[in-house]
């Protein structure tokens, strides 16, 4: 008999869903988008509000500076727009008239990683962490499951700082008890022989691969790493003292992403162990649908068991 089949959600219905609740108890919550009011699941938001939903068009410097400008002015705006473009377009924007004038704008990449699968490398966002990442004074969030997504839009509607929010399109299982800690890894699973850090759409697939290895004898911790910065450094430093070995998977680009920041903590212990990263490693992901591009790329719950094994008997 096959195992039953997982309920799967959008994160992005989480997101609009908890953006509308908040604007009912709060007039100062706005959202601003680029032309995506469908894509950013922002129909809801401006049929209720539709004075308090700006529409700058294809235009997402403008956006941001838009955003910014809101920010400053007492209202607490929701800047929406597909995370390659958002990112892409507008990085002097966020990187000057957010991050560096500290405007506590929430920046909501939509639909990111290789979640628009078929329309190809252009409108694949796999760089935005490793770019957001060299930003001062930016915090990036990237929640696992509709739960956490929900805590995470709350947390940044109040935070009042700077925040990058990678809302996921690609639907994923709910694994979490739907609580947001700002900047603290999440121990889902403890183990003692690996510890998979895994962020986003990968964290549902790490608790996978750690059952599956278990069935082998190999005992995997899983961390929901949804901070990406600032990194809890900690807890990679407990994992490097209490396992053996660490694997990341991330469905972003390993060069500057959560990979490569990990790594950062790994070597400068005083006792570094092995590492592996998963994700996509220096090149444009080709067109495909998503399921499909991360086989691609080695991030199925298989791929993740495997690299925790090997390098548990290594």
């Amino acid at each position: 008999m096959s195992a039953p089949t997982q309920e799967v959600f959008d994160c992005r219905v989480a997101f609009a869903e908890e953006l509308i609740a908040l604007a009912r108890e709060d007039e100062r919550i706005v959202a601003v988008c680029n032309d995506s009011v469908g894509s950013s699941n922002l129909v809801g938001f401006q049929k209720e509000f539709p004075d308090r939903l700006i529409n700058v068009g294809i235009a997402e410097q403008d956006m941001v500076g838009v955003g910014a400008g809101l920010a400053l002015s007492g209202y607490v705006p929701f800047v929406c727009g597909a995370s390659p473009f958002l990112t892409g377009r507008a990085l002097e924007q966020i990187k000057a008239d957010v991050a560096y004038s500290q405007s506590p704008v929430v920046l909501c990449g939509m639909s990111p990683g290789m979640a628009y699968g078929e329309l190809g490398p252009t409108h694949h966002s796999i760089e935005d962490l490793s770019w957001l990442r060299a930003i001062a004074g930016l915090g990036i969030v990237v929640p696992a499951d509709p739960g956490e997504t929900r805590s995470a839009v709350r947390w940044a509607a109040s935070a009042a700082t700077p925040v990058f929010l990678r809302v996921g399109r690609f639907k994923v299982p709910a694994v979490t008890d739907g609580s947001f800690e700002f900047g603290t890894a999440g121990l889902l699973r403890d183990g003692s022989d690996v510890t998979v850090v895994a962020t986003g759409t990968m964290v549902s697939r790490a608790l996978e691969a750690a059952s599956a290895a278990a069935d082998e004898g190999v005992s995997v911790r899983v961390l929901n790493m949804s901070t990406i910065a600032p990194l809890d450094e900690e807890a990679i430093r407990r994992a490097i003292r209490e396992t053996r070995a660490i694997v990341t998977a991330e469905e972003a680009t390993t060069t500057g992403g959560l990979g490569a920041a990990v790594a950062a903590v790994v070597v400068t212990e005083p006792a570094p162990v092995p590492m592996r990263m998963l994700g996509v490693h220096r090149e444009f992901a080709p067109t495909g649908t998503t399921a499909f591009l991360l086989e691609h790329f080695g991030l199925t719950a298989g791929d993740i068991r495997r690299a925790a094994v090997e390098l548990a008997h290594a």
